[in-house]
């Protein structure tokens, strides 16, 4: 491949015409977007009308005559068609972590008398630490086994398998399907974390017949900086599974104002406090940019931009000390790449330096995203160029490409 080759590849790319959706400075390639998509064009009117118009001037009636007492479902049921799942199967709540505490509380309602859980090492940290706090609670046994092991240590006392469905290091995916059915095999529930998947992969929850899942609407679905997360709870379990976060907004009717907690008999157990209104507008504005593109040609895509540069970065900076992490095969990957190099966050700062932005992950690793929305084939090509010129040059090796910033 040549730059010419990139050209024509994104001169015949039918998902080209997005880019333009997205307000991206001139020169930047962003190869971040797995961690903080960029923003929607459509993203500031929508806020400004809804701050000046439906705050400032309807105020509280807004509530009904805008839609915002709705927003939780509604929103959800955008997310739905992304990730496999029926329109009421999901409802945007809380943070990704409040989520996994949740459902992973509910797990344990669904299967009384089993008290295991069970995840893999190396999991996202924070998906341990809810996982950790919530056993210590319940009284539960938190089991964290190496990747391989994983299946083998599922058993009749297991009630609960949490896992990322894309790694947040490697990008390895989990065959969703396959893990599911050994779980179900043994009696137990699969929660699934969809953070690197909504948005970016073909949504597949009811086709694996999956149980529970959470995710963030900040990577892929482009709702912004700290946008709100959502759940997923498989129709058959909404009657039964309780959230242990029993808020007015799960009663089946909050404004009746009743004194006890009476939980819906849908999703909406599943809300707690009072949605973020602000947040939920800017968040769809993403969503209905992503439904707008064909899910499985995003994905097409995407696979095909990581391969590009899995092959332009071994084929023209070989020598350097780089080395894949994770798979090779695409169809065990996610949308984003990672390469392990002993100075790999000096290596990233350099690029970042030079307008190529990907992320740093503890102890080796840079990271880089390939959204297929706004990442072009000449992005991969010119980003490797960059690459190539940084490390041929030891243009990381500069004291201030070595100090570290709070957030890496």
């Amino acid at each position: 491949m040549n730059r010419r080759d990139a050209e024509a590849l994104d001169a015949a790319d039918p998902l080209a015409r997005f880019r333009d959706r997205f307000d991206l400075p001139d020169g930047l390639i962003y190869l971040d977007g797995n961690s903080l998509g960029p923003l929607p064009r459509t993203t500031a009117p929508r806020l400004d009308a809804l701050v000046r118009q439906e705050w400032g001037r309807d105020l509280i009636a807004s509530w009904n005559t805008a839609g915002w007492i709705d927003a939780p479902q509604r929103v959800g049921a955008k997310i739905a068609r992304l990730v496999g799942a029926k329109a009421n199967e999901v409802v945007v709540a809380d943070s990704t972590s409040v989520n996994l505490f949740k459902l992973a509380a509910g797990a344990l309602s669904l299967r009384p008398g089993r008290r295991k859980i069970v995840t893999e090492r190396g999991n996202f940290p924070t998906d341990i630490y809810v996982l950790e706090g919530l056993a210590a609670l319940a009284g539960a046994e938190l089991v964290v086994v190496p990747t391989d092991d994983l299946v083998e240590a599922i058993d009749e006392q297991t009630a609960l398998v949490a896992l990322t469905h894309v790694h947040y290091a490697s990008g390895r995916r989990w065959d969703m399907a396959a893990v599911t059915g050994a779980v179900h095999a043994k009696g137990a529930l699969a929660l699934w974390d969809l953070s690197h998947t909504a948005g970016a992969l073909a949504g597949e929850l009811n086709a694996a017949n999956a149980d529970l899942a959470v995710g963030c609407g900040y990577k892929h679905l482009n709702g912004g900086p700290g946008a709100p997360a959502f759940l997923f709870v498989a129709e058959r379990h909404q009657g039964a599974m309780r959230s242990p976060l029993s808020g007015w907004m799960g009663h089946a009717e909050p404004f009746a104002f009743e004194p006890g907690f009476r939980p819906a008999p849908d999703i909406r157990a599943q809300l707690c406090g009072t949605p973020p209104i602000l947040a939920l507008a800017a968040l769809e504005c993403g969503l209905d940019l992503a439904l707008e593109a064909d899910g499985r040609a995003v994905e097409a895509k995407g696979r095909a931009l990581c391969g590009q540069f899995i092959d332009l970065v071994e084929a023209r900076c070989a020598g350097h000390g780089l080395k894949l992490v994770g798979p090779r095969d695409l169809g065990q990957r996610g949308l984003h790449v990672a390469f392990a190099h002993p100075d790999a966050y000096a290596l990233v700062q350099a690029l970042i330096a030079r307008g190529v932005v990907g992320d740093f992950r503890d102890p080796d690793i840079a990271r880089f995203g390939f959204p297929p929305l706004y990442v072009r084939h000449v992005d991969v090509w010119d980003a490797v160029e960059i690459l190539r010129e940084v490390l041929e040059t030891r243009a990381w090796d500069r004291p201030q490409f070595q100090q570290r910033a709070a957030v890496t």
